[in-house]
């Protein structure tokens, strides 16, 4: 699976994992789902990449918290790093000036793109 097209997780598979965690908050890497199944939801603290229309609903309704886009993982996404014109956040260990800004980067190393 791409980083972005993540598996789906069901409502259901959300509150068997939150259970006794209530006062925490889940952190889904891909999209949360409505399951039917289910009658009453409790009250989650949520934030994942993505929502449908009714799971959304639904924990609001419950008091639930935190249907938020994850705007820092959403940085990594789009156009390569380095592209120009791209403002996507690269996945490096340092900002120093020997990591992802070398040759290509700036002018006084030889060229820039």
């Amino acid at each position: 699976m791409s980083k972005v097209n993540k598996a789906l997780l069901s409502l259901s598979g959300l509150i068997r994992y939150t259970k006794g965690k209530e006062d925490k908050i889940a952190i889904v890497v891909g999209t949360v789902i409505d399951d039917i199944r289910v009658y009453e939801v409790p009250c989650l603290k949520v934030t994942t990449l993505r929502f449908t229309e009714t799971a959304r609903a639904r924990i609001e309704k419950a008091g639930g918290e935190g249907p938020k886009n994850a705007c820092v993982a959403v940085k990594h996404f789009g156009p390569a790093p380095g592209v120009p014109h791209s403002h996507t956040k690269p996945y490096v260990r340092s900002k120093g000036r020997k990591f992802e800004k070398a040759k290509g980067k700036r002018n006084i190393k030889g060229f820039r793109v």
